[in-house]
């Protein structure tokens, strides 16, 4: 069978997979080629016409299982693969590796999961399993019925981040030029057990930094601006209804000061709290006009980071 010349052999390759995820009825959307960002435009330079003539979509909205529109996209060019956990109804624990300016000695992400089994009593979870381009590794879970548990960063313990609704992994299949993500444990994923899930959902109170404490920045982010989306993504996720949107209001405009800066793209920003709206109950129409004020009004109005420290 010949393959028509439009269509090269990478991009047949990565629509396989994209098929297989779809197949197992996740919602899958495309990444730019050999990278992990989605593919096509951000809310900030979103057009508003074609698919977004009635708002902007966001990658999450835009994932699909559709096999026709999967084949339409991967014949265009060699998309990498991205998995929106939340549709997919995932929650997948992302196990990170060390970092270069980790001091000696640090534990990765994969021993620091395998101690927290530990400690609470269990053996590491058995479930599908995947390897990250870097040598972590992604522990695919399904989701409680009912539940919306959104991203989090750290809550866990150090170098382990979690993904759920408003966030996506990348695929098995794709690669990027630090290497290939490839499966581990082909297994169906298994519910998330009951003990992590009361680790993730317990209430505790965010730590309170000194009043001048240093920023560190981590490729391209501060600490500091890490914690600070982390917790007021989640403030605004867990909010009731009658409270909701001036919630999200206060959060986007706390976090805006770091988009100011340059800690944390816009866009990064902007599709956190999409999905932390959404979770929550909010329209996403509501969400994306409310985002959009609150971060233009901390851009405004941000004082220089020396004068705010």
């Amino acid at each position: 069978m010949s393959v028509p010349p439009s269509i090269d052999l990478p991009g047949l390759n990565l629509l396989a997979h994209a098929i297989a995820a779809a197949d197992r009825g996740w919602h899958v959307f495309p990444l730019r080629p050999r990278d992990k960002r989605p593919a096509g435009h951000s809310t900030a330079r979103c057009p508003g016409t074609g698919r977004c003539t009635n708002g902007h979509r966001t990658p999450e909205q835009r994932a699909t299982t559709d096999p026709d529109l999967l084949a339409a996209a991967w014949t265009h060019a060699p998309y990498n693969i991205g998995i929106a956990t939340g549709p997919s109804g995932l929650l997948v624990v992302d196990l990170d590796t060390l970092r270069a300016k980790d001091e000696k000695g640090t534990p990765d992400g994969v021993t620091t999961f395998e101690a927290l089994c530990e400690r609470a009593g269990h053996a590491v979870p058995l479930t599908h399993r995947v390897r990250t381009a870097r040598g972590g590794q992604h522990l695919y879970f399904t989701q409680p019925e009912g539940a919306r548990l959104c991203n989090t960063t750290g809550k866990l313990g150090s170098h382990i981040d979690t993904r759920g609704w408003g966030g996506y992994v990348v695929a098995p299949g794709s690669s990027t030029p630090d290497g290939a993500y490839e499966i581990l444990d082909s297994r169906p994923p298994v519910p998330l057990p009951v003990w992590l899930l009361d680790t993730l959902t317990a209430l505790r109170e965010p730590p309170r930094p000194p009043a001048q404490a240093p920023v560190v920045v981590l490729g391209g982010r501060s600490r500091a601006a890490e914690a600070a989306l982390e917790r007021e993504t989640t403030a605004v996720a867990a909010t009731g209804e009658g409270g909701r949107n001036a919630r999200l209001l206060a959060s986007a405009r706390a976090v805006g000061r770091f988009v100011a800066w340059g800690d944390i793209p816009r866009h990064v920003a902007e599709e956190a709290f999409q999905g932390a709206g959404e979770a929550a109950g909010l329209p996403a129409a509501e969400c994306r006009a409310t985002i959009r004020s609150a971060l233009d009004w901390s851009i405004r109005t941000a004082r220089p980071r020396p004068a705010a420290a």
